[in-house]
């Protein structure tokens, strides 16, 4: 059984990585966070690894972020900060920027499902018109973010992988595997067949 570092200031170590899965849960006590772990200093290192957070200030404004985000009637909601932290944690935010981006995903998510229960839960024919746009919007939001998200993750590449190839009379082909920026082949045309790569 692996132990948790005792001290903040402690690096994780790979076999530690796998206790970030149940890394501590956060829950609101007289409208407080509290990061639910035997040790606080280890319970804030844990969870601010799960979340992308490079340091405690980090983690603290990330999770007061979701608290207000998570709010139902004007008052923060356990059962929603919990859902959110828990996505954002599968999302596994890589570095601050991650974190951020997954944090706004995750409150758009939420945002979406609430606009959605709304307009099952009125017969407003105008009100069911702006619920839909509203709706709609906070869709297209969300794929934008995904689509942001992939691209930070692979730092804006974009592999191109040809599956059929012919080659006519004294043309040339390309042999071997590579990968091209897609704005590179799309610029010049030509690029992909001017120099051979062997295998």
């Amino acid at each position: 059984m692996t132990t948790l570092p005792t001290h903040y200031d402690t690096a994780i170590t790979t076999a530690d990585r796998a206790a970030l899965v149940a890394s501590p849960k956060v829950k609101l006590r007289r409208r407080r966070i509290v990061i639910e772990h035997p040790d606080p200093r280890t319970g804030e290192l844990l969870l601010a690894e799960a979340l992308g957070a490079v340091d405690r200030d980090a983690l603290h404004g990330l999770l007061s972020q979701l608290t207000k985000a998570s709010a139902v009637a004007r008052k923060p909601d356990q059962g929603n900060l919990a859902f959110m932290v828990s996505t954002l944690k599968s999302i596994a935010p890589k570095d601050s920027l991650e974190s951020m981006l997954a944090a706004q995903m995750v409150s758009i998510h939420v945002a979406a499902m609430r606009c959605a229960c709304r307009l099952a839960c009125t017969d407003d024919v105008q009100q069911q018109e702006s619920l839909t746009r509203a709706q709609t919007r906070l869709a297209r939001t969300f794929a934008a973010q995904m689509e942001a998200l992939n691209r930070h993750r692979s730092n804006g590449a974009c592999a191109i992988t040809v599956q059929n190839l012919s080659v006519q009379d004294g043309g040339r082909a390309v042999v071997g595997n590579f990968t091209q920026h897609a704005s590179l082949v799309a610029a010049q045309p030509g690029l992909a067949d001017a120099e051979a790569i062997t295998a």
